[in-house]
């Protein structure tokens, strides 16, 4: 029964729209659709007949139904119906035939399944009334829609969780922290299934969030970062605007507290201290100092500085940018023996200040260093560091230049000795005394050769000579007049043969290897042996003119004159010496221009310089090796040439290293081709037969011949040709001095004393190949069947021969 009052619940609403938009849908039908979709004759409508058509209208079904039964829909019926069962309705498109199914006969559309709007809202069919005889179509195929009614069935969800937002600390009520926003998939154009309100669940105590926008916003103004970094919130979302029996979802939302400038730096202490050595140099660090700070990031950056005007003066303070530290260290040297303790006042303030947050305190903090300095046995100090002596260049040995001076800065004030780094005096042009500091003259001195002395004065502690300090000492030597001025060239000058009186030949300048302070004056005159043919004036500028005193000259009688010239500078004393100006007497044209001096044409002297001459020699070093190594080339070429002509029998020497493979090996090479190259018969010891063994090689002295292997050789083989090459390769060799010898020495291994088989050599048989018997080779087995075979028939030769 229940079952049945759904189901007609379901069936009543549907009917219910369909009444609600039938008003609608006949107009729109009566105007546009005679058939189905096709429009209205207006003539006819006017007339007052009415075109058959059909009755139906826009069908709405409501999502998850849960009924057993199927759902109505609708219901489509033609006017040309009348009820006999002769039309046949169907329906096509989506869904049809499975999601929605039509009565043939009535025109009862019912649904099948669960529909859900959020899915599919709406699903677009086409209807159609045939004949049932014919299957013909009655009405044009029209188009509809099934609409899929919205029901409250969607909870609203956070879609872009999760959320995480910051607000700073300290900040007003009211203050935006982020926005949240849940969608809901219900219809929102369809009462208020998707209409969404926000409220919070957990974390009111200091948040809030708009219910219509979802908005969350600082509920307390007193957020502090270092009591709490984060929050937690849970935001719940409602759909139905709250109402009761809304669907709702929730969602979690971390809120983190951000840093503001609101601490100032403390310092931990009030006082710290240090010790450093007094001998610490300039820039050493003493130690480290740092303010704490709870704020984090750049609120922490700090700034130190120092204070007092005592610190300023002897300390100065930097930061660490990265542990945010003080570091103390040393602005001007320390003495233990002045001030044995400071006290130097730091302040830390933060770089960034926050005016906001200014009525809160001064953000910065002050604290005191106590630097202890601690003693060093110190080296002697020189007073003053550096000096400069002057002395005069003419000081006799021993004189004192000056004195330097040091002492020890120590309480104890030791003693001090000096001494001279020889590394900077290594002349040892002056001396220092150990005890008092004077600094001597230990060579005579010459400012022309060194005007200044750079050298370096060691001072340390007498019972100490580890503690040892350094200065500088500059000494200049003083110019006195010990040189005099000399003429600055080799003066040579040409005059004419027809020069007039008082014409103008040379303009004479001096040199002076000495500096008065007050600049040279010189002074020119002609010595007295000069003749008077020149005259000399002096310009008054350190130079002077020669001019001609006379008319013509005759360069047959005198073609080169020397006038010696005396110059005197201006002391004190006053220092003179002699110069000759050598004039040569020339033929001119008669433009003056000269042509020739003496009996040759005139040419300016020149010398070659020192690298014309190192040129000069490396060319002809070049050309020398050349010559050598052409001379070598051509040698060496003959030499190739002449081996290239003769033969070398070095070429023609094979040597084999392999033993053999017995007497099977033996098939491979003719052995009476072996036996027939030479004939050792005629070299046998005492047989007095022709041949090698006869006499000297070459007619050189007689050499012992020792014994050859005892072979038997044909008579008719003739040495002679080997015996004249050799002759002629002697020859050669003896001749050319350039060639090695080509005597070889070859050492050939004894065999030993222990083999039970005899040797086969004929080395060392002195006897002839008829007092040999090698029958007993045939005892010797089947491997040396070969070779006794081989002496047999040899044998059996020898035997018809002697027949």
């Amino acid at each position: 029964m229940a079952k049945g009052l759904q189901g007609f619940s379901w069936t009543m609403l549907l009917l219910l729209c369909a009444i609600q938009e039938l008003g609608t849908w006949a107009m729109h039908t009566a105007m546009e659709d005679p058939g189905l979709g096709q429009p209205a004759d207006p003539a006819l409508l006017a007339g007052g007949r009415v075109k058959r058509g059909w009755v139906w209208n826009q069908f709405f079904v409501v999502e998850e139904y849960t009924g057993t039964e199927p759902l109505y829909v609708g219901k489509i019926h033609s006017d040309s119906d009348e009820g006999d069962g002769s039309i046949k309705y169907t329906i096509s498109g989506e869904g049809a035939g499975t999601i929605f199914l039509i009565d043939e006969i009535t025109g009862d559309i019912h649904a099948t399944e669960r529909l859900d709007r959020e899915q599919k809202t709406f699903y677009t069919l086409r209807a159609q009334a045939r004949d049932r005889q014919t299957d013909q179509l009655l009405e044009p195929e029209s188009e509809f829609i099934i609409k899929v009614q919205d029901i409250n069935d969607s909870e609203p969800r956070f879609l872009e969780g999760p959320y995480i937002g910051s607000v700073a600390e300290l900040s007003p009520v009211g203050t935006s922290v982020m926005q949240v926003m849940a969608s809901d998939a219900d219809d929102p154009t369809y009462g208020s299934s998707a209409r969404v309100v926000y409220s919070m669940l957990e974390g009111e105590q200091h948040f809030t969030v708009d219910s219509k926008t979802g908005v969350i916003r600082t509920a307390v103004a007193d957020l502090d970062r270092e009591t709490q970094d984060r929050y937690e919130v849970v935001i719940r979302a409602t759909d139905m605007a709250g109402q009761l029996g809304g669907l709702s979802g929730s969602t979690t939302v971390t809120i983190v507290i951000t840093d503001v400038n609101d601490n100032p730096p403390r310092f931990p202490q009030k006082m710290y201290q240090f010790s450093i050595v007094e001998t610490a140099p300039v820039g050493t660090a003493i130690g480290r100092v740092k303010a704490e700070d709870s704020d984090v990031g750049e609120n922490t950056d700090m700034m130190y500085q120092v204070k007092d005007e005592e610190g300023v003066e002897m300390f100065r303070v930097t930061t660490d940018s990265n542990t945010q530290e003080a570091i103390i260290m040393v602005q001007k040297p320390l003495d233990y023996e002045s001030k044995r303790v400071h006290t130097v006042v730091v302040e830390a303030l933060n770089k960034f200040v926050d005016p906001r947050f200014v009525d809160l305190g001064t953000f910065r903090d002050q604290t005191i260093v106590r630097v202890s300095v601690l003693d060093v046995d110190e080296p002697p100090e020189f007073r003053p560091t550096s000096h400069l002596m002057e002395v005069q260049e003419d000081a006799h040995v021993g004189s004192v230049v000056g004195v330097v001076t040091a002492l020890d800065p120590d309480t104890a004030n030791h003693p001090v000795r000096y001494a001279i780094d020889r590394s900077t005096d290594t002349e040892r042009i002056f001396d220092i005394d150990a005890n008092t500091g004077a600094i001597v003259i230990g060579k005579v001195l010459d400012r022309e050769t060194a005007g200044w002395h750079n050298i370096t004065v060691l001072a340390m502690e007498a019972d100490n000579h580890s503690q040892v300090s350094r200065a500088s000492l500059r000494i200049r030597i003083l110019d006195v007049n010990d040189n005099p001025p000399e003429l600055a060239t080799p003066y040579e000058a040409a005059v004419c043969e027809d020069a007039k009186p008082g014409q103008l030949i040379q303009t004479i300048s001096v040199v002076d290897r000495d500096e008065p302070q007050s600049g040279h004056r010189f002074y020119f005159t002609l010595a007295p042996e000069a003749n008077n043919h020149f005259s000399l004036l002096d310009v008054q500028d350190n130079t002077a003119a020669v001019h001609t005193q006379r008319m013509g000259f005759n360069r047959q009688e005198q073609d080169v004159y020397l006038l010696p010239i005396l110059v005197v500078d201006s002391g004190p004393p006053a220092l003179s010496s002699t110069g000759t100006l050598t004039i040569r007497i020339c033929s001119c044209d008669s433009d003056g221009a000269i042509q020739s001096c003496n009996s040759t044409a005139y040419v300016v002297s020149a010398t070659l310089s020192p690298g014309a001459l190192i040129a000069l020699l490396v060319c002809v070093l070049i050309l020398v090796v050349l010559v050598l190594l052409i001379l070598t080339l051509k040698r060496h070429h003959k030499s190739h040439l002449t081996s290239e002509d003769d033969e070398d029998m070095r070429d023609n020497v094979i040597k084999y290293n392999d033993e053999g493979g017995g007497e099977q090996d033996t098939e491979a090479y003719d052995m009476s081709a072996l036996r027939s190259l030479y004939d050792f018969s005629e070299i046998k010891g005492g047989d007095g037969g022709g041949g090698l063994g006869e006499g000297p090689l070459c007619g050189n002295p007689a050499s012992e011949l020792h014994a050859l292997p005892q072979w038997v050789q044909s008579p008719d083989l003739d040495f002679s040709v080997f015996r004249d090459y050799i002759c002629r390769k002697v020859e050669q060799a003896d001749e050319d001095l350039s060639v090695p010898p080509y005597d070889s020495f070859q050492t050939y291994a004894f065999e030993g004393l222990d083999s039970p088989v005899p040797s086969l050599s004929s080395i060392n048989t002195w006897s002839s190949s008829s007092e040999q018997d090698f029958s007993y080779l045939g005892g010797w087995g089947p491997r040396f069947r070969q070779l006794a075979a081989l002496y047999a028939g040899r044998r059996g030769e020898e035997d018809g021969e002697e027949s």
